[in-house]
């Protein structure tokens, strides 16, 4: 049966440190699995729950973005979706008697972990100026004191909407075209923070800032690279995929500052010999240092420029721009220059190479290890100029694949989601809806918390998500937060942003994935976009956690007609009683998506068109894939620093903690340890279980500190050290960008070390 939430917040300071994981999944996380689903559901609600993830009558899981092929498993998910179905599943609730018991202030003291453990918000609660704790509040009352707030502003642009990728496509479509039917393009969203360099660079490069490859390509390729990912955590399902691929003779290499359990071998759990014997999947581990990805593929490019016949000509002649002038910077690759910056030896390099060389059909897959630095945009550009060599895009087993984190990051951004519109979606959404979308590009999240922290920006408005928890330079971002006159938040469970609120707060309580929405036009289900372009429906199965819950379209609807009023000639009423009549209109607005009530109805949903993969065409401003050629660049390090990457733990999704352990690293019953290379940890003097203050070096001179972290010993590269998130977080600069994206460089983070 589900067990009671915990009472106070476990004891983190004495984890356990064992040796590091060789294989993922298998048994232990079978058992893992039917563990925490029976503590947070019971056994009755675990199978009526997990029987439905994933499956084409069920419901897309709340976790990751990675798809699922036509054929679907029994069960279909893995571990950690399988928290995530738990977390929001539970049986756990936090009802108005909870906020009375625990005020504001106590609850900012709680870990991240104690205030998602207590289970669902059953209520809206309110924060009035000047209170210490939340109180019930009626729906109708909420949305008068959000339009209060709004209609207050001196411009629209003092308003930020911001999106979580959980997100569906129908919510989000409604939340853009409120902001902008309001007057504003401040619509960041978590994209921002984590591949928003990806979308910079391919845009730019192939014309579409989504992959180009399929599941099926996937299984089809002679050569997969997977670049600064851990998918044994983070992606788990990926590993299936990759196994197949091994299967039909796939090569894999794994570049990452640390070794990864998932990428060693995978223990299928879905077959009894996986289970027991796994199937190994590196072929070649490249343990390359924190931000040394350019340099490497940089080399690589003019190695297999000097290959005679490794250039696929006809497709660079016929399909790219570019190439002489990148070719000429790819001469000036230097070996030791590049040994230098990756810590990686010539045998190895020239192995990778021989892999490259020998393989027609390559996908380069990547994540958070690449977008989050200064020089990701470059970094990213530079593996798609490999691809291109090699005439890898528009060929099946083979292209791009950016491996998004949240299940809806991607479709968000199809709907509409950001700051920098283009021009042509905003006249169609006019058209559609007779009305004047601004032109003038909105916040980012970095822009937008330094609006916060400026005055320029007054009502935070969160469609999801743990903005607080989530984003950079903790101190400085809980601050600005603190500024506002309104805090917004449309949750199902506690995080730490409903703790650091504005002068007032709203906590909005919503549906979730698992649970059936009914509206006036009956029963309802909504739709997401994945990883690689498959749009496809989403059907809860349980009755809500609570009577008082609205749907995110209910919540955007309702807030829209009482702030536009009767001037806003939007249907928001139809909208909210039947979302068919939404994705009628988004059929009209978005390309790709015409006929969309019949074809999502279909099971398995529709693919959505991808003119790079599908046709061999660059919707570029060269009208052709681009090659391009920005200076190498990598972190230099000071003597005694090392370079800090901020990551996950196993028991971890996004900044939601399921558990204090990280089993696949061997370390459990806490999180505040930080993981060093035993040489890097002698000469620094760091005996391994002491304990040490994190202290970031940043240009501006501003001392950002995480204290109290256990000194792990750890196989990490050499010069690099690993910390979970969000508890680093208060070291990353808020003005520590990637160039061109503005995505915070969490994977480069200058540290030096204190006794504790």
């Amino acid at each position: 049966m589900a067990t009671k939430p915990p009472a106070g917040d476990p004891v983190q300071d004495a984890p356990h440190v064992g040796p590091p994981h060789h294989a993922a999944a298998g048994l232990p996380a079978i058992g893992h699995t039917l563990k925490i689903a029976n503590d947070q559901m019971g056994v009755l609600r675990t199978a009526q729950t997990l029987l439905k993830v994933n499956q084409k009558n069920g419901f897309d899981c709340p976790g990751c973005a990675w798809p699922e092929g036509d054929k679907r498993h029994t069960a279909e998910f893995c571990e950690n979706g399988a928290k995530a179905v738990a977390e929001e599943a539970t049986l756990r609730r936090v009802t108005p008697a909870f906020f009375a018991e625990h005020p504001v202030a106590e609850l900012a003291e709680r870990s991240g972990y104690w205030l998602g453990q207590q289970g669902r918000i059953t209520h809206p609660m309110y924060l009035p100026e000047g209170g210490d704790r939340y109180e019930p509040v009626g729906w109708e009352r909420a949305f008068e004191i959000i339009a209060e707030e709004l209609k207050a502003l001196s411009s629209p642009d003092e308003a930020v909407f911001y999106t979580s990728g959980r997100t569906s496509n129908e919510a989000a479509f409604l939340f853009q075209l409120f902001a902008r039917e309001f007057g504003t393009n401040n619509l960041p969203d978590c994209s921002n923070m984590c591949h928003e360099s990806s979308g910079s660079a391919l845009v730019e490069t192939i014309g579409i800032g989504k992959g180009s490859v399929s599941l099926e390509d996937l299984h089809q390729a002679d050569l997969i690279i997977v670049a600064g990912q851990n998918p044994g955590t983070n992606h788990p399902r990926m590993l299936s995929a990759l196994e197949k691929a091994k299967t039909a003779g796939a090569k894999i290499i794994s570049v990452n500052p640390l070794p990864e359990a998932g990428t060693e071998r995978f223990k299928n759990p879905q077959t009894p010999l996986g289970m027991l014997r796994g199937t190994a999947l590196t072929d070649l581990f490249l343990q390359i240092r924190i931000g040394g990805d350019q340099a490497l593929f940089r080399l690589l490019n003019k190695l297999v420029i000097a290959t005679d016949g490794a250039v696929d000509q006809d497709f660079v002649r016929e399909h790219t721009h570019g190439y002489e002038a990148f070719a000429a910077a790819a001469a000036e690759a230097d070996w030791d220059e590049t040994l230098k910056a990756t810590g990686l030896t010539r045998p190895e390099i020239e192995r990778a190479l021989a892999m490259v060389l020998a393989s027609r059909r390559t996908i380069v897959c990547w994540a958070m290890g690449l977008t989050q630095h200064k020089h990701a945009v470059a970094t990213i550009r530079e593996v798609v100029n490999l691809l291109l060599l090699r005439g890898a895009i528009g060929r099946p087993g083979a292209g791009v694949c950016p491996v998004r984190g949240h299940s809806n990051v991607q479709g968000d951004r199809t709907m509409g989601i950001f700051e920098r519109p283009a021009p042509a979606f905003l006249d169609a959404l006019d058209r559609e809806f007779h009305i004047t979308s601004p032109r003038a590009h909105g916040y980012d999240v970095v822009r937008a918390i330094e609006a916060l922290r400026d005055g320029r920006a007054k009502v935070f408005f969160a469609m999801g998500g743990n903005f607080v928890g989530a984003t950079p330079d903790t101190d400085v971002t809980e601050a600005a937060v603190r500024r506002a006159s309104l805090t917004v938040h449309v949750s199902t469970k506690l995080n730490r942003s409903h703790a650091v609120t504005g002068r007032r707060a709203l906590i909005l309580p919503t549906l979730g994935r698992t649970d059936k929405d009914v509206q006036a036009g009956g029963k309802q289900f909504v739709t997401v976009e994945d990883s690689m372009g498959m749009v496809h429906a989403s059907r809860g199965n349980l009755a809500p956690a609570s009577p008082h819950l609205l749907s995110e379209p209910a919540i955007v609807a309702r807030m829209a007609r009482a702030v536009l009023g009767a001037a806003s000639k939007t249907p928001w009423e139809d909208f909210e009683r039947d979302y068919a009549v939404i994705r009628d209109r988004i059929s009209r607005v978005i390309p790709g998506f015409e006929d969309f009530n019949a074809r999502v109805a279909r099971p398995g949903g529709f693919r959505l068109p991808h003119a790079p993969r599908d046709e061999r065409r660059f919707p570029t401003k060269t009208g052709k894939a681009n090659f391009t050629a920005a200076p190498v660049e990598y972190p230099e390090v000071p003597a005694g620093r090392l370079l800090l990457q901020t990551l996950r733990s196993h028991d971890q999704y996004n900044t939601t903690i399921y558990g204090l352990d990280d089993r696949y690293r061997g370390i459990t019953g806490g999180r505040r340890v930080v993981m060093v290379h035993p040489d890097d940890a002698a000469e620094l003097g760091l005996a391994d279980g002491s304990y040490t203050d994190l202290v970031g070096e940043w240009k501006d001179g501003v001392e950002r500190r995480a204290p109290g972290f256990r000194v792990v010993h750890y196989p990490t590269a050499r010069g690099c050290a690993a910390a979970y998130y969000p508890e680093t977080n208060v070291l990353v600069p808020l003005d520590s960008t990637a160039d061109t994206s503005n995505t915070p460089a969490s994977k480069s983070v200058v540290v030096r070390f204190e006794p504790a």
